[in-house]
Protein backbone atom coordinates (compact mmCIF):
# COMPACT_ATOMS: atom_id res chain seq x y z
CA UNK A 1 0.00 0.00 0.00
CA UNK A 2 1.15 3.11 -0.46
CA UNK A 3 0.47 6.69 1.75
CA UNK A 4 -1.51 7.86 -1.85
CA UNK A 5 -3.93 5.49 -0.92
CA UNK A 6 -4.63 5.91 2.90
CA UNK A 7 -4.72 9.63 2.09
CA UNK A 8 -7.50 8.55 -0.75
CA UNK A 9 -9.47 7.13 1.74
CA UNK A 10 -8.93 9.68 4.49
CA UNK A 11 -10.14 11.78 2.10
CA UNK A 12 -13.27 9.91 1.17
CA UNK A 13 -14.38 9.67 4.38
CA UNK A 14 -14.08 13.22 5.04
CA UNK A 15 -12.58 16.17 3.16
CA UNK A 16 -9.45 18.14 5.11
CA UNK A 17 -6.28 20.03 5.30
CA UNK A 18 -2.66 18.76 5.52
CA UNK A 19 -2.76 19.38 9.13
CA UNK A 20 -6.34 17.88 9.68
CA UNK A 21 -4.58 14.62 7.48
CA UNK A 22 -1.70 14.58 9.59
CA UNK A 23 -3.80 15.09 12.81
CA UNK A 24 -6.07 11.58 11.39
CA UNK A 25 -2.97 9.60 11.19
CA UNK A 26 -1.87 10.87 14.67
CA UNK A 27 -5.28 9.32 15.98
CA UNK A 28 -6.05 6.45 13.87
CA UNK A 29 -4.93 5.89 10.70
CA UNK A 30 -1.47 5.99 11.98
CA UNK A 31 -1.64 2.22 13.77
CA UNK A 32 -1.57 0.58 10.77
CA UNK A 33 -0.05 3.24 8.39
CA UNK A 34 2.64 5.47 9.66
CA UNK A 35 3.66 8.92 7.96
CA UNK A 36 5.36 11.96 9.12
CA UNK A 37 3.36 15.14 8.85
CA UNK A 38 5.87 16.32 6.21
CA UNK A 39 5.18 13.18 3.66
CA UNK A 40 1.80 14.12 4.15
CA UNK A 41 2.22 17.42 2.56
CA UNK A 42 4.69 16.02 0.07
CA UNK A 43 2.31 13.48 -0.96
CA UNK A 44 -0.47 15.77 -0.84
CA UNK A 45 1.13 17.78 -3.64
CA UNK A 46 2.28 15.10 -5.95
CA UNK A 47 -1.72 13.98 -5.59
CA UNK A 48 -2.59 17.58 -6.59
CA UNK A 49 -0.51 18.23 -9.71
CA UNK A 50 -1.93 14.40 -10.72
CA UNK A 51 -5.28 15.49 -10.51
CA UNK A 52 -6.00 12.71 -7.98
CA UNK A 53 -7.22 15.14 -5.48
CA UNK A 54 -8.61 18.74 -5.38
CA UNK A 55 -7.79 21.47 -2.91
CA UNK A 56 -9.98 24.23 -2.25
CA UNK A 57 -8.92 27.55 -0.74
CA UNK A 58 -10.48 28.28 2.96
CA UNK A 59 -10.24 31.37 4.29
CA UNK A 60 -9.82 31.81 8.08
CA UNK A 61 -10.20 34.83 10.44
CA UNK A 62 -6.60 36.01 11.48
CA UNK A 63 -4.78 33.00 10.27
CA UNK A 64 -3.76 32.17 6.52
CA UNK A 65 -6.58 30.37 4.61
CA UNK A 66 -5.83 26.65 4.62
CA UNK A 67 -6.44 24.05 1.17
CA UNK A 68 -9.24 21.76 2.21
CA UNK A 69 -8.64 18.45 0.04
CA UNK A 70 -11.31 16.19 -0.97
CA UNK A 71 -10.77 13.09 -3.73
CA UNK A 72 -11.50 13.59 -7.19
CA UNK A 73 -12.50 11.23 -10.00
CA UNK A 74 -9.08 10.09 -11.07
CA UNK A 75 -8.12 9.65 -7.47
CA UNK A 76 -11.31 7.63 -7.18
CA UNK A 77 -10.58 5.40 -9.87
CA UNK A 78 -6.55 5.05 -8.81
CA UNK A 79 -8.23 4.02 -5.48
CA UNK A 80 -10.83 1.56 -7.44
CA UNK A 81 -8.13 -0.21 -9.31
CA UNK A 82 -6.27 -0.79 -6.04
CA UNK A 83 -8.58 -2.43 -4.04
CA UNK A 84 -8.80 -5.07 -7.10
CA UNK A 85 -5.46 -6.05 -6.38
CA UNK A 86 -4.29 -8.92 -4.61
CA UNK A 87 -2.87 -8.08 -0.54
CA UNK A 88 -0.28 -10.71 0.02
CA UNK A 89 0.31 -11.62 4.02
CA UNK A 90 2.29 -8.67 5.60
CA UNK A 91 5.37 -10.08 7.35
CA UNK A 92 6.36 -9.23 10.47
CA UNK A 93 9.39 -7.55 12.22
CA UNK A 94 9.15 -7.89 15.85
CA UNK A 95 12.50 -7.23 17.63
CA UNK A 96 10.79 -7.74 21.51
CA UNK A 97 10.03 -11.38 20.18
CA UNK A 98 13.84 -12.09 19.07
CA UNK A 99 15.03 -9.92 22.40
CA UNK A 100 13.01 -12.86 24.48
CA UNK A 101 14.69 -15.42 22.29
CA UNK A 102 17.77 -14.02 23.03
CA UNK A 103 16.97 -14.15 26.67
CA UNK A 104 17.89 -17.62 26.98
CA UNK A 105 21.87 -16.56 26.55
CA UNK A 106 21.57 -13.78 29.10
CA UNK A 107 19.25 -13.54 32.30
CA UNK A 108 15.46 -13.88 31.25
CA UNK A 109 14.73 -11.32 34.30
CA UNK A 110 16.43 -8.37 32.41
CA UNK A 111 13.82 -7.99 29.86
CA UNK A 112 11.03 -7.74 32.24
CA UNK A 113 11.17 -4.16 32.69
CA UNK A 114 10.58 -3.73 28.43
CA UNK A 115 8.23 -6.17 28.51
CA UNK A 116 6.37 -4.36 30.90
CA UNK A 117 6.85 -1.25 28.99
CA UNK A 118 5.37 -2.59 26.02
CA UNK A 119 2.40 -4.09 28.04
CA UNK A 120 1.48 -0.61 29.50
CA UNK A 121 1.83 0.81 25.70
CA UNK A 122 -0.60 -1.85 24.33
CA UNK A 123 -2.88 -1.25 27.12
CA UNK A 124 -3.06 2.49 26.88
CA UNK A 125 -3.87 1.80 23.14
CA UNK A 126 -6.54 -1.01 23.62
CA UNK A 127 -7.96 1.48 26.72
CA UNK A 128 -8.25 4.61 23.53
CA UNK A 129 -9.60 2.29 20.84
CA UNK A 130 -12.40 0.76 23.40
CA UNK A 131 -13.04 4.36 24.54
CA UNK A 132 -13.09 5.13 20.88
CA UNK A 133 -15.53 2.53 20.25
CA UNK A 134 -17.76 3.72 22.96
CA UNK A 135 -17.41 6.99 21.34
CA UNK A 136 -18.07 6.01 17.64
CA UNK A 137 -19.79 3.11 16.90
CA UNK A 138 -22.65 3.30 20.43
CA UNK A 139 -24.73 -0.30 20.89
CA UNK A 140 -27.12 -0.81 18.73
CA UNK A 141 -26.85 2.19 16.40
CA UNK A 142 -27.96 2.17 13.17
CA UNK A 143 -24.42 2.01 11.12
CA UNK A 144 -24.17 2.87 7.51
CA UNK A 145 -21.51 0.86 5.37
CA UNK A 146 -18.72 3.13 5.93
CA UNK A 147 -19.15 2.98 9.84
CA UNK A 148 -19.75 -0.79 9.44
CA UNK A 149 -16.04 -1.04 7.67
CA UNK A 150 -14.88 1.46 9.97
CA UNK A 151 -15.93 -0.20 13.04
CA UNK A 152 -14.76 -3.90 11.69
CA UNK A 153 -11.27 -2.41 11.33
CA UNK A 154 -11.31 -1.15 15.16
CA UNK A 155 -12.59 -4.36 16.21
CA UNK A 156 -9.67 -6.20 14.68
CA UNK A 157 -7.24 -3.28 16.54
CA UNK A 158 -8.92 -4.31 19.55
CA UNK A 159 -9.05 -7.82 19.33
CA UNK A 160 -5.07 -7.53 18.26
CA UNK A 161 -4.58 -5.41 21.13
CA UNK A 162 -6.00 -7.60 23.55
CA UNK A 163 -4.10 -10.90 21.78
CA UNK A 164 -0.90 -8.97 22.04
CA UNK A 165 -1.52 -8.17 26.01
CA UNK A 166 -2.05 -11.77 26.57
CA UNK A 167 1.13 -12.92 24.92
CA UNK A 168 2.96 -10.08 26.73
CA UNK A 169 1.07 -11.60 30.37
CA UNK A 170 2.34 -14.59 29.03
CA UNK A 171 5.77 -13.46 28.49
CA UNK A 172 6.42 -12.12 31.61
CA UNK A 173 4.85 -15.01 33.88
CA UNK A 174 7.65 -17.05 31.65
CA UNK A 175 10.34 -14.51 32.46
CA UNK A 176 9.51 -14.66 35.85
CA UNK A 177 9.76 -18.55 36.17
CA UNK A 178 12.92 -18.35 34.48
CA UNK A 179 14.18 -15.59 36.45
CA UNK A 180 13.60 -17.73 39.91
Amino acid sequence: MALEHAILVSLLEQPGSGYELARRFDRSIGRFWTATHQQIYRVLRRMEADGWIAAEEVAQDGRPDKKVYSAAAPGRAVLAGWLREPVEPETVRHELAVKIRAAAFDDPSALVAEVERHRESHAALLARYLSGERRDFPAGAALDAQQQLQHVVLRGGIEYERMTLAWLDDVLATLHRLGN
